[in-house]
C-alpha cells in the first residue's frame, strides 16, 4: 500500500473552553466571600469598573436648611462679640484689657498650630490621638482595638511574676514555647534539660511552677496529669479519685464494676466521682488566642408566602455589584493615541462587560436552581426533617434543563436560609433507601438518620435498642435497611454501642 499526502476538508461540532468560559465555570462555584475577594481584585486592576453602591439619601434628598443668621440684637450674640467692640486688633485688646492670647489662647491659625505642635517633642507624637486623624488620614478605630491575648503570653506574663532567677525564666519560657493550643506540654522533661544544659530537677520544678497558673491543669503531659492538676486545685484529689484518674481506660469503656473495686467505693460515690470528671476541662488552652466565630452568612433567603407556598430570593446583601464606566470609557478613548494604550482600553471593556453579564447570569442560576430544590424539598420546609426526599443532581439538571456538573457548582459552597435553620445545599441531596413494600416510595437516608437518633433517643435504661432491634423498628415502618447500614448511621452519627449505652444510662440512673 503507498503512502501519499493528502488535503482533506471536515466539518464538525466540539466544544472549546476559552479563558472567559473557564473564568465563568469558576465563578459559578466561588462562594460569596471568595467572590467578593475576587471582584475587589478586578476593581483594583480595571479602572473602566466601578462599584454599584446604593445611593445615600442624605445626597439624593433635599439638604436640610442652612440654620439661621444670627441676629445682631441679639443678647447672646451681640453682648461682647457685637460690632461695638472695634473692627482693629488694638481696638479689642483695649476694651478687654488685656491681649487676645490670653482670651483665646488656642485660637492660633492652622499654621501656628502645626508649626507649634511639631516643635514641642511631648505633642507631635499624639497629635492625631483623640482628634479624629490627621487631615489626610481617615481616624482608624482598629487602630485602638487589642489583641487577642494567646495562652503563651497569658502564660509568660505568671512566669514573669512566679520565677525570679533568670535561668529560671529561660527554662520556663521553653516550657511555655512547647505548650500546644490544647495546652499540654509537648517535648519531655529530658528534652528541654538537654537543650539547655540544665538539670532535670531543675526543669522538673519550673515545670510544677507553671503547672500551678491558670487556666488550671495548663501543661499537663497527658490527659490523667491534665485532670489531676485540676482535681488538686479544687481539692477533690483524694485516694479513691487517684485511682479513677490512674484508670481513665477503664472509664471509656464504662467498665463501672472494675472501677468500684478498685476505687472502693459504691455506686452513688462512683457516680459523684464520674459527674464530677466530667464538669472538668480536658483542653484548657483551647480558652485563649482564638478569633471570634463568623456567623455563616446565607446565599439564598426561603420564607413562606402568603399563598401556602415560598418566596426564594437571592442575599442581595452578599453579591457584589459592578458597573461599566462608559463614560470615562468615551472621554479616555478619545486622547489615547498609541497602539497599547487602546489595546488596553479595549481590553479592559471587555473584560469589564464580560464580569458584569457573569455576575448577572450566576445570580440568575443561583436562583434558578434553589427554587426547584424548594420546590422538590416542599415537604420538608412545611413539616420537618423526616419528610425529607431522596434527591440527586440529575433530578434538578433535567428538570431546569442545566447539565449536572453545572449544578454540582452551583451547590458547591452555597447556603439556604430557611425557618428552619441556615443548610448547605448540599444538605437537600441525599441518597434512597428503598421502601420495604412493594411500590412504595422511597425513603431519603437523612430521614433514616433523622428517625434512628429518635429512636436513641426515646430509650429507658431498661430498654437500650440494639441494632437488630432498631433495623426490625424501621422495617415495620416501611423502610427497607441492613444492619450493618443501621451501624453505619449509628456511628456516622457518634452514639455508642447499645452496650456502653446501657451502661450509661445505668449509670446515670443511679
Amino acid at each position: 500500500m503507498a503512502l501519499s499526502a493528502r488535503l482533506e476538508l471536515r466539518v464538525g461540532q466540539s466544544l472549546v473552553m476559552t479563558p472567559q468560559l473557564m473564568q465563568a465555570i469558576k465563578l459559578l462555584q466561588l462562594s460569596n466571600l471568595d467572590l467578593v475577594a475576587y471582584v475587589e481584585q478586578e476593581l483594583e486592576k480595571n479602572p473602566l469598573l466601578e462599584r454599584a453602591e446604593a445611593p445615600d439619601p442624605a445626597v439624593e434628598g433635599e439638604m436640610p436648611d442652612a440654620p439661621p443668621a444670627a441676629d445682631p440684637g441679639d443678647a447672646q450674640a451681640g453682648d461682647w462679640l457685637g460690632d461695638d467692640m472695634g473692627n482693629s486688633r488694638t481696638e479689642i485688646e483695649g476694651r478687654l484689657g488685656t491681649d487676645l492670647e490670653n482670651v483665646f489662647p488656642d485660637d492660633k491659625g492652622p499654621e501656628t498650630r502645626h508649626a507649634d505642635a511639631a516643635s514641642d517633642p511631648m505633642t507631635s507624637s499624639w497629635s492625631n490621638v483623640g482628634s479624629g486623624g490627621s487631615d489626610n488620614e481617615d481616624y482608624n478605630l482598629e487602630a485602638f482595638v487589642s489583641a487577642d491575648l494567646s495562652l503563651a503570653d497569658h502564660l509568660s506574663n505568671q512566669l514573669t511574676l512566679a520565677v525570679e532567677t533568670q535561668a529560671d525564666r529561660l527554662i520556663g519560657q521553653m516550657l511555655i514555647d512547647a505548650v500546644d493550643d490544647a495546652g499540654y506540654l509537648t517535648v519531655t522533661i529530658e528534652e528541654v534539660a538537654d537543650r539547655l544544659g540544665a538539670e532535670v530537677e531543675d526543669v522538673t520544678s519550673v515545670l510544677e511552677v507553671i503547672q500551678s497558673f491558670e487556666p488550671s491543669g495548663v501543661a499537663a503531659r497527658n490527659l490523667a496529669e491534665c485532670l489531676a492538676i485540676q482535681l488538686r486545685d479544687k481539692n477533690r484529689f483524694d485516694p479513691a479519685m487517684q485511682a479513677l484518674v490512674g484508670h481513665l481506660d477503664l472509664l471509656g469503656k464504662r467498665d463501672y464494676a472494675a472501677l468500684k473495686k478498685l476505687c472502693a467505693v459504691d455506686d452513688e460515690d462512683l457516680a459523684d466521682m464520674v459527674a464530677e470528671i466530667r464538669r472538668l476541662n480536658p483542653k484548657p488552652g483551647l480558652a485563649f488566642g482564638f478569633a471570634p466565630v463568623q456567623p455563616l452568612v446565607p446565599d439564598v433567603l426561603v420564607r413562606a408566602g402568603p399563598d401556602g407556598g415560598w418566596i426564594v430570593e437571592l442575599n442581595s446583601e452578599t453579591l457584589p455589584k459592578v458597573l461599566v464606566n462608559q463614560s470615562y470609557y468615551a472621554r479616555v478613548s478619545k486622547t489615547a493615541k498609541k497602539d497599547t494604550e487602546k489595546t488596553f482600553l479595549a481590553d479592559a471593556l471587555q473584560t469589564a462587560t464580560w464580569l458584569a453579564r457573569a455576575l448577572d447570569q450566576r445570580a440568575r442560576t443561583i436562583l434558578k436552581v434553589a427554587t426547584e430544590i424548594v420546590r422538590q424539598q416542599d415537604a420538608f420546609f412545611a413539616l420537618g426533617v423526616q419528610y425529607l426526599r431522596p434527591l440527586n443532581l440529575k433530578t434538578i439538571a433535567d428538570a431546569i434543563s442545566m447539565h449536572e456538573s453545572t449544578v454540582s457548582r452551583v451547590t458547591s459552597n452555597k447556603s439556604i436560609a430557611t425557618s428552619r435553620g441556615i443548610f448547605e445545599m448540599k444538605y437537600f441531596f441525599t441518597s434512597s433507601i428503598a421502601n420495604s413494600e412493594v411500590g412504595g416510595e422511597s425513603h431519603s437516608a437523612e430521614a433514616v438518620r433523622y428517625r434512628i437518633k429518635q429512636m436513641i433517643d426515646a430509650e429507658t435504661p431498661d430498654d437500650v435498642l440494639s441494632d437488630d432491634a432498631i433495623m426490625d423498628k424501621l422495617k415495620a415502618s416501611g423502610i427497607d435497611i441492613a444492619r450493618r447500614t443501621v451501624a453505619k448511621y449509628r456511628e456516622a452519627l457518634r452514639i455508642p454501642s447499645s452496650v456502653q449505652r446501657r451502661r450509661e444510662k445505668q449509670a446515670m440512673a443511679v
